[in-house]
C-alpha cells in the first residue's frame, strides 16, 4: 500500500508540483489550499505524513501542527517556510514538527526528507508493536499453571505490581523467579522505562560494581572513557538482582545506600546522581541463615524484604506439569518449523512422576530436546527422554528412607545427570556455583 501524504499549500502552482513530485513516486496525495480543509479531511483519513507551509490563510501553519499534534502526538509533521521565517521553522520544531524545508523548495532535499520521516515512523511502529509483544508475554495472564500455589502469587503479585515496594522473591533455582519480576514490571507503571536484570554471581566482584555505579575516566586501570552504570540506565525502571545472596559484603553496604536514598556515585567520580528505580531481588539462598552467620548484612535483608513472594518448586505442582508440556511443546515446534503430533501417555507418566530438582528450567530444556529429536509428524515418546528420567530410580526417596546421605545423594546426582546435562545446569539444579561444582569433583576423585 502506497504512503499516504497530504500536502497543505495555499499557492496553488507549488501545490500542484510538489503533488506530481510525490505521485511520480508513488505516493498517495492529498494537496489542500488551507488549514481548515485539512482538519476535516485528518478527521477521517490517515496520514503518514502532513507537509505544510507555515504561511496560511487563517489558521496558520504553526497552529495546524498544534492542533494536529494534539489530536495524534505520533503524527510526522514537515513544514515549508521562506528565509525570512526561519524564527518561526524553529517555534515548529519546539511544537513537534520532524523538520522543515526552506523556500524555494528543492525536490530532491524534500523527497530525502519525506524518506528519512518514513524510516523513523517505522521504526517508531515497530517500537510500539515490540513493546505491546512484551508486556503481552509478560500479562499475569499468560503465566502457566492451575495449581492453588501459582494461583495466590499470581493475586499476590498484581496487588503489589504497581507500587514502589521493594520485592524478595525467593525459590529454587529454575522455579520462575524472573518471569514473576519481569511480570511485575511489565504490569506496573514503570512498564515503559527498562527493565533491567543483573546476575549478582555472573560477574565478578571487581567488575561488579563498575557495572552497578558506572565509572568515570581513569577510575581504574582499562577505564579509558566515561560509563553510565545499569543503576543509573534503569531510572525510572525496575532492577532484578537475581543470586542476590551472593552479593559481596562490601557491595552490600553500598546497594544499602541506594535503597535508602536512591542516589549512586560513579566509581572514581565526585558527584551523586538521583535515580528512581524499584528493586525486585531473588535468591535460593535462606537469607536468615545467612544473616544469622553473618554473611549478608541484617539491615540490608529488611530493605530488600518489604514483599516476599516464595515460588514453589515443580514437585509441588502436579497439577502444572501437563499445562507447561503443552506449552513448551507448542513454543519449539514453532521454534523449529515442525509438527509434532502429541507426546505419548507413557512419557507423561515419566515427567509426571520425574522430581524435578531443575524445576521449570529443566521441563523446558527436556521438552526442547524432545521435539528437536523427534520425527517431524510423530509424537513424543518415553525414547526421546534423558535417560535419567527413563530409568529413574528416586535416590531422593533413598535419603528420605535413610538409604543414602546428602553426600551420597550429591554424587549420585551429579553421575546421573553429567550425561545429559552441562556442568552448569547440574550446577543450577543442586543450587550450587560451578566452582562448588568442582571442589566436590575435585574432593571425591570424579571426572567429568
Amino acid at each position: 500500500m502506497a504512503e499516504r501524504i497530504l500536502i497543505v499549500e495555499d499557492e496553488e502552482t507549488l501545490r500542484g508540483s510538489l503533488k506530481r513530485v510525490f505521485e511520480k513516486d508513488g505516493y498517495y496525495i492529498q494537496a489542500l489550499g488551507s488549514a481548515e480543509d485539512a482538519l476535516g479531511f485528518f478527521e477521517d483519513a490517515i496520514f503518514d505524513i502532513v507537509i505544510t507551509d507555515i504561511i496560511l490563510p487563517g489558521i496558520d501553519g504553526i497552529e495546524l501542527l498544534k492542533k494536529i499534534k494534539e489530536k495524534k502526538p505520533e503524527q510526522i509533521v514537515i513544514v515549508v517556510t521562506a528565509y525570512a521565517s526561519l524564527d518561526t521553522a524553529v517555534e515548529a520544531l519546539r511544537s513537534g514538527a520532524y523538520d522543515y524545508v526552506v523556500k524555494p523548495i528543492i525536490h530532491e532535499e524534500i523527497k530525502q526528507i519525506v524518506i528519512n520521516a518514513l524510516k523513523q515512523r517505522a521504526l517508531q511502529t515497530e517500537n510500539q508493536l515490540l513493546k505491546k509483544q512484551i508486556e503481552r508475554q509478560y500479562d499475569f495472564s499468560h503465566i502457566i499453571g492451575e495449581s492453588a500455589e501459582i494461583k495466590k502469587i499470581i493475586e499476590e503479585a498484581k496487588k503489589i505490581a504497581d507500587a514502589k515496594s521493594n520485592v524478595l522473591l525467593l525459590g529454587d533455582t529454575g522455579t520462575g523467579k524472573e518471569l514473576i519480576a519481569r511480570a511485575i514490571h511489565y504490569n506496573s507503571s514503570r512498564a515503559p522505562k527498562p527493565f533491567i536484570p543483573i546476575n549478582c554471581s555472573a560477574i565478578p566482584e571487581n567488575l561488579l560494581e563498575s557495572e552497578l555505579f558506572g565509572h568515570v575516566r581513569g577510575a581504574f586501570t582499562g577505564a579509558v572513557v566515561s560509563k553510565k552504570g545499569l543503576f543509573e540506565e534503569a531510572s525510572g525502571g525496575t532492577v532484578f538482582l537475581d543470586e542476590i545472596g551472593d552479593l559481596g559484603t562490601g557491595l552490600q553496604a553500598k546497594l544499602l545506600r541506594v535503597l535508602e536514598d536512591q542516589v549512586i556515585r560513579q566509581v572514581g567520580g565526585t558527584q551523586s546522581v538521583k535515580i528512581d528505580i524499584r528493586f525486585i531481588t531473588a535468591t535460593n539462598r535462606n537469607l536468615e541463615a545467612a544473616v544469622k552467620q553473618g554473611q549478608f548484612r541484617e539491615d540490608l535483608y529488611y530493605r530488600i524484604n518489604v514483599v516476599t513472594i516464595k515460588l514453589p518448586p515443580l514437585r509441588g505442582r502436579e497439577k502444572d506439569i501437563d499445562l507447561l508440556v503443552k506449552h513448551f511443546m507448542q513454543k519449539f515446534c514453532g521454534e523449529f518449523g515442525k509438527h509434532i503430533t502429541e507426546i505419548d501417555e507413557k512419557a507423561m507418566s515419566l515427567l509426571r512422576s520425574y522430581r524435578w530438582p531443575g524445576n521449570i528450567r529443566e521441563l523446558q530444556n527436556i521438552i526442547e530436546r524432545a521435539v528437536l529429536i523427534a520425527e517431524p509428524g510423530g509424537a513424543v515418546t518415553g525414547e526421546h527422554l534423558p535417560e535419567g528420567i527413563r530409568k529413574e530410580k528416586d535416590c531422593t526417596q533413598e535419603i528420605f528412607e535413610g538409604k543414602l546421605s546428602i553426600e551420597e545423594y550429591t554424587k549420585a546426582f551429579i553421575k546421573r545427570y553429567q550425561t545429559d546435562h552441562t556442568e552448569q545446569q547440574i550446577a543450577d539444579m543442586l543450587g550450587i556455583t560451578r566452582k562448588s561444582l568442582w571442589e566436590k569433583r575435585k574432593k571425591w576423585g570424579m571426572q567429568k
